[in-house]
């Protein structure tokens, strides 16, 4: 299979990056090391090209009460200008994506999806929309994202001219060389930051300038090792089609109130009954990295669950990790991780790990 290339990849291979297959990309894992780039998000201010990620607008008269129909979170919680982490999900409630939805007014959105969940998520929702006025549009193929993470990102984005004080979930459109971008306060690392969206023309000249202004590249590693000590889920680990959102703890993200969204049903059964398995954090009780896959057991040696996602933590130095568990395995239990056939103790914890300061 060949790989897709986001419109940086030449730059990164000029930066000397590792990079390896991620959802039918080839990105960037590692330019300095995974820990030295998360410790410069975490400290000052890492870059990383999301370009894989999907990109797709919403619009049409009626389009937001449309989408509200669909996904699971409630778009009238947010006023325009706003963003929203969102889920859609099938009808049995599990989980085709977790996504980000932008709304600019009622008639104009932007959803960015998962990587390798971009197709399903424009599928499902051209589908739904047959016969209503609205229109769905895929624009990977246009722009591409670069996320500016860190405590310095404002300052970044500063030297480059690009709105940087405005609220944490808010989006502004702006222009950068005489072309349009989108900013938007979000991120995946736990760290006050910016999602910069921008057409393929001018991409390569806004991350250089980016990098000129003090931003550390950084690859998926420490994109990964940031996400896991927030505690956020990835789909295909913590969220899937056999892992609801009610099992992930995300019913925040649910608008229960709503009369329809896609796998409502499904989902406020499993609410009412209660999870059979809840996602927990666990840390280390001693020296130990945990993967996921790996056997969760409790004190009588019982499987009680399985790892979903696992590192070492850099800030923390020690080892972290996700697990479906048992419902019955509550926050301060003791439970034991075969990690490659060694048992070790962890915690069960609540996530994050590390504290969040995206606001």
């Amino acid at each position: 299979m060949t790989l897709r290339q986001t419109p940086l990849h030449s730059r990164h291979l000029a930066l000397a990056a590792k990079t390896a297959d991620f959802g039918g990309w080839d990105m960037p894992i590692e330019y300095d090391g995974t820990v030295a780039e998360h410790t410069a998000v975490r400290e000052n201010c890492g870059a990383f090209d999301v370009s894989h990620m999907g990109t797709t607008t919403v619009t049409g008269a009626g389009a937001l009460a449309w989408l509200n129909t669909v996904l699971a979170n409630d778009l009238e919680r947010i006023p325009d200008g706003k963003a929203q982490y969102s889920l859609l999900c099938d009808d049995a409630g599990g989980v085709i994506d977790d996504l980000i939805v932008y709304r600019f007014a009622d008639d104009d959105l932007l959803i960015v999806p998962n990587a390798s969940n971009s197709d399903a998520v424009v599928a499902v929702l051209r589908a739904a929309a047959q016969g209503s006025g609205i229109t769905v549009t895929d624009r990977r193929e246009d722009v591409g994202i670069i996320a500016v993470q860190g405590p310095r990102s404002a300052d970044v984005l500063a030297t480059l001219g690009l709105p940087a004080d405005h609220d944490y979930m808010s989006v502004m459109r702006a222009e950068w060389h005489g072309q349009p971008v989108t900013v938007c306060r979000s991120g995946y690392t736990g760290e006050r930051g910016y999602e910069v969206i921008a057409p393929v023309g001018i991409l390569g000249d806004l991350w250089d300038a980016i990098l000129a202004a003090g931003a550390a590249p950084a690859g998926l590693g420490a994109r990964d090792t940031l996400r896991t000590e927030m505690g956020y889920p990835l789909h295909g680990h913590e969220l899937s089609a056999d892992i609801t959102p009610v099992q992930a703890g995300l019913n925040w993200a649910i608008g229960w109130d709503k009369p329809a969204f896609h796998g409502r049903e499904a989902l406020a059964a499993e609410k009412e009954a209660g999870p059979r398995r809840r996602l927990r954090g666990l840390r280390a009780a001693e020296r130990a990295i945990p993967r996921a896959g790996m056997a969760v057991s409790d004190a009588s040696g019982t499987v009680v669950g399985e790892m979903t996602s696992g590192t070492f933590s850099p800030t923390l130095k020690e080892g972290i990790g996700l697990a479906l568990l048992d419902a019955a395995v509550a926050e301060g239990d003791e439970v034991f991780v075969d990690v490659r056939g060694r048992t070790a103790r962890f915690t069960v914890v609540r996530p994050p790990f590390v504290e969040p300061h995206v606001r």
